[in-house]
């Protein structure tokens, strides 16, 4: 098992590092918070690591210029009635509440919070994107893994740090709960991306053949997905 620190700089560029078994060759990601990952198989060492980041040193910059071009984060939420939340593309005023059947509910066209749930405010509001965002999304991916001609063996929403969505080769497929605040052809996007992965695990030439195949559109999208990183809520 490769033996890396929890933090491994290369140069100028702090990397974390993931072990994966499933992984047969090393995965660099620049992440929407301008961190590189580096998820790598297990026979992968330090020194080959660092050769081949360093081998994408002008990509991995590209990519980061391309974060730092994107301006800061929005502020954080301060919970109070008023502010927007974002789901499916739309803006929800939040309306804090003191008697309400769950902890967080879209009753019309307000989001609600019980004021007893303000000492854990981010946390309600994340479990409620998670519990409407499932069965929205299991009925949202099957014609989707029916025109791809692929089988979702199971579909979950969590959070995954920086990743919109995960899938592994037994057809199991993650969405980032923050999906839930895109439009729903962002979210279609983020779907149709995880289920080609389920084809061809890497982005080579085929993997966005498949993507066209499905999305025509699929450029537009991921250019728009690059850009809304700063604006949606992540706690």
């Amino acid at each position: 098992m490769s033996d890396f620190p929890g933090t491994f700089r290369v140069d100028d560029l702090d990397i974390a590092v993931e072990i994966s078994s499933r992984r047969r060759s090393v995965r660099l990601t620049v992440e929407r918070d301008a961190s590189v990952t580096a998820t790598v198989p297990p026979r992968i060492g330090p020194d080959e690591l660092a050769r081949i980041v360093r081998s994408r040193r002008r990509w991995l910059y590209g990519k980061l210029a391309e974060r730092a071009a994107l301006g800061p984060a929005r502020p954080p939420h301060a919970y109070l009635s008023g502010e927007g939340f974002l789901y499916l593309g739309r803006s929800y005023r939040l309306l804090l509440v003191h008697s309400a059947p769950m902890p967080v509910r879209l009753l019309r066209g307000r989001l609600e919070l019980r004021r007893d749930c303000l000492d854990d405010p981010a946390g309600h509001i994340v479990r409620w994107y998670r519990r409407v965002g499932e069965p929205w999304l299991l009925k949202r991916v099957v014609p989707w893994a029916e025109a791809l001609g692929v089988t979702v063996a199971g579909l979950r929403v969590l959070p995954l740090g920086y990743r919109w969505g995960s899938c592994s080769h037994t057809g199991h497929v993650n969405i980032h709960w923050a999906a839930m605040q895109l439009t729903p052809d962002l979210v279609d996007y983020v779907l149709v991306h995880e289920l080609a992965h389920l084809k061809r695990p890497d982005h080579s030439a085929e993997f966005w053949r498949i993507v066209e195949r499905a999305l025509p559109n699929h450029r537009e999208s991921r250019e728009s997905l690059k850009h809304l990183g700063p604006d949606l809520w992540l706690p």
